[in-house]
């Protein structure tokens, strides 16, 4: 069961449906600069059990989260469970994840650190049973 919608409590609009083949699950995603800005960000709302591939960034990353329930992962390294109120710095060339928890909406706002750098690196999905392991 899910514990929080946060569909109609966001910061910032949801946003629109966005189509990947790099997510599992439905994420929406709200542009708040415009595509091509030196500093994009977006706010991204990801239902439960939606999480991104496996993907590095070549100048870095930073997540604000600002709802619900979600993870943080680099690889090799054990998921860190996220919540309202906390960032994550992700240093360039890192491989991680980011998503919500099966049980829980999750809404951070992407900021890409140095876009001029190039786009993300996607790499293989999050395996269903490490991901099921989370609590």
């Amino acid at each position: 069961m899910c514990t929080n919608d946060l569909r109609n409590s966001v910061i910032f609009a949801i946003g629109d449906k966005f189509a990947s083949d790099f997510f599992t699950g439905t994420v929406w995603l709200n542009m708040l600069t415009p595509v091509g800005s030196a500093l994009p960000i977006a706010n991204v709302t990801f239902e439960p059990g939606c999480r991104n591939n496996w993907h590095s960034h070549a100048g870095g990353q930073i997540l604000l989260v600002t709802g619900g329930r979600g993870y943080y992962q680099e690889w090799g390294q054990p998921a860190r469970e996220l919540h309202a109120g906390e960032v994550v710095q992700i240093p360039a060339d890192v491989k991680h994840w980011h998503g919500a928890a099966n049980d829980s909406w999750f809404v951070h706002l992407a900021i890409e650190i140095h876009p001029e750098k190039g786009p993300a690196t996607w790499l293989e999905p999050v395996a269903d049973a490490d991901y099921d392991k989370l609590p």
